[in-house]
């Protein structure tokens, strides 16, 4: 059984696939090669014993994993910890809520990268063109390059601990990341960051050694607003939001696929790793608010958040050293995941967009672009890093409000292409899928929305607030149900059209038999046969859909209001840099 054996298939074809598709790099064509095993290209999980299928998901595992542990990076440290310090366990909710958009959002990726072959950046350019492209990607690359500069951040403050200087710690964290991923080795690689993941096993007695309340962490599970519903309180929301589901993770999951070669075949295995990730990321996050709001009650750094360094000090201070040394080792091993996860999400990108080889398996020279991009990326954010202290702090936490400002819009493009039928065939969103995914984006525009109004009106009051998303809610059904009827007409001029096609019969006759009626049975059948054949046609053979007039003016009016909102956040943090 070929997932049992070793070797390296770098140097597959395009041509050796039997449908390769919109498959552009010769490196994505082959046996997947991961950290923990090999599967086949050609091999199946059809007739294997249960004992086969464990050894082929811990092959696959890895992609999912990865993006979901790269969350829980330097900024995520600091936003969890900054709510456990400033509000104790009262904020817990947001994180029990937003698993169903973590799944949602990453499994639509899952099912692009398997079935399209191509990362997501490339996706958009080719189906929205480069308008929308530069749209999509240069948000992210902003956006990535000052995430990258956290992660640099919390290096620095996890080794300052130790006594280590950021003359020291910074450039050799980068030596280091580079290092790592300009091996030519996928494999080598993964298994780093499993290495790296292995590492939050610290969670665990950090969170033990704390004496944490089952009883108050209970009780965070109820929604509430500790103080009130002010745009302080927003803007960590926002960013709690931004540092679990960021747009970074869209483009990395989706390349890390295609790039450890996961056809659809695999996608239910694909699944199980991004649960396996989710569990991993949710227990990591609620550990961390933990740490900080029972490690430090009762003492006088509650509700004097600074940054993650800080903490990890007051806990030395209230806890004793061994508390503080595992909260700064915690911190330097998610800075390292975060650093190398995002900053591949960008090089990949790099790669769609310049249409140059992205792939972790290609040597140096093979792909020069790809790691001179990483390594420039790299370089700039650890010269930032060296900014003032006190602006580095607000930085970190700016930019996961920034990403969760942005989040709607990556979630719009990702939800226009998994409901393109040329690029996803029988892959596509179903009803069900588009109607929580609706609900996701529609709720991430309220509460930027909300941002957005409390920092622009100081004097908004909590009620008001309150009314506001009622207001915003009521708004979204009714556009829910416009959508749908719009839906409904849509199919209804389709029918028409077909029964025209078809020698001028009855649209009602043609709807007949499109509803004639088969088993639940014959429909998974159907609907499974459709999958097993489908791979994404090349890209440059599809024509790009067209936008209509109302669905280009939402687009633009988004694209307007993130501007205003990025804008607003900046406005927030200088705000509160000045005092």
């Amino acid at each position: 059984m070929a997932f049992f054996s070793n070797g390296d298939s770098r140097h597959s074809t395009v041509a050796d696939s039997p449908n390769p598709g919109a498959v552009m790099d010769s490196a994505h064509v082959g046996d997947i090669v991961g950290a923990l095993g090999r599967v086949g290209q050609h091999d199946t999980s059809e007739g294997r014993t249960r004992w086969q299928r464990f050894r082929m998901l811990l092959a696959i595992m890895g992609p999912g994993l990865i993006v979901m542990v790269g969350d829980n990076d330097a900024g995520g440290v600091a936003t969890y910890a900054q709510a456990g310090q400033n509000y104790g366990m009262a904020l817990v909710w947001t994180l029990v809520l937003l698993i169903p958009v973590l799944y949602v959002n990453q499994e639509m990726v899952v099912r692009l990268g398997a079935v399209a072959g191509v990362g997501h950046a490339r996706l958009i350019f080719s189906r929205f063109g480069k308008f929308w492209g530069a749209f999509s990607v240069g948000d992210l690359f902003i956006v990535n390059a000052l995430t990258i500069v956290t992660e640099f951040i919390g290096v620095s403050l996890a080794l300052n601990y130790f006594g280590l200087p950021k003359g020291i710690s910074v450039p050799l964290a980068a030596v280091l990341l580079f290092g790592v991923v300009a091996g030519g080795s996928f494999r080598r690689w993964e298994r780093f960051l499993f290495a790296l993941i292995a590492v939050n096993i610290v969670l665990f007695p950090l969170a033990f050694m704390v004496h944490p309340s089952v009883k108050d962490s209970a009780h965070g599970l109820i929604p509430s607003f500790p103080g009130g519903l002010d745009s302080t309180l927003l803007l960590l929301i926002v960013s709690i939001v931004g540092t679990t589901v960021a747009p970074w993770q869209l483009f990395f999951q989706q390349s890390n696929i295609v790039d450890k070669r996961i056809t659809p075949r695999w996608i239910k295995f694909e699944r199980i790793d991004l649960w396996i990730g989710i569990a991993v990321v949710m227990t990591g996050a609620v550990a961390i608010m933990a740490a900080a709001a029972f490690g430090l009650a009762g003492t006088d750094a509650v509700g004097n958040f600074t940054d993650a360094g800080a903490v990890a000090q007051a806990l030395h201070d209230n806890m004793g050293q061994t508390v503080g040394a595992l909260f700064a080792i915690l911190l330097l091993d998610a800075s390292l995941i975060g650093a190398n996860a995002v900053g591949l999400a960008t090089t990949y990108a790099l790669g769609d967009t310049l249409g140059k080889r992205h792939s972790l398996h290609w040597k140096i020279t093979e792909a020069p672009v790809f790691y001179a991009g990483y390594a420039a990326l790299l370089a700039v954010a650890a010269a930032v890093s060296f900014s003032p202290d006190h602006v580095l702090g607000l930085l970190t936490q700016g930019v996961q409000a920034l990403a969760g400002v942005l989040l709607p819009s990556a979630t719009v493009f990702l939800v226009l292409l998994c409901n393109d039928k040329a690029v996803l065939g029988p892959w596509v969103n179903t009803v069900r899928q588009n109607i929580i995914a609706g609900i996701i984006v529609w709720s991430l525009v309220l509460l930027s929305l909300a941002l957005t109004a409390a920092t622009f009106f100081h004097d908004l009051s909590t009620k008001t607030l309150e009314i506001g998303f009622g207001t915003g809610a009521l708004v979204g059904v009714l556009g829910g149900v416009a959508i749908a009827l719009a839906h409904k007409r849509s199919d209804r001029k389709d029918t028409e059209r077909t029964a025209a096609e078809l020698g001028g019969l009855d649209p009602d006759q043609v709807e007949e038999l499109d509803s004639t009626p088969l088993t639940k049975a014959e429909r998974k059948a159907i609907l499974e046969a459709d999958r097993e054949s489908f791979r994404t046609p090349a890209l440059d053979t599809l024509e790009r859909p067209a936008f209509s007039s109302g669905r280009m003016a939402g687009m633009l009016a988004l694209r307007g209001y993130l501007l205003i909102a990025v804008a607003l956040v900046g406005v927030k943090i200088f705000q509160q840099i000045t005092g």
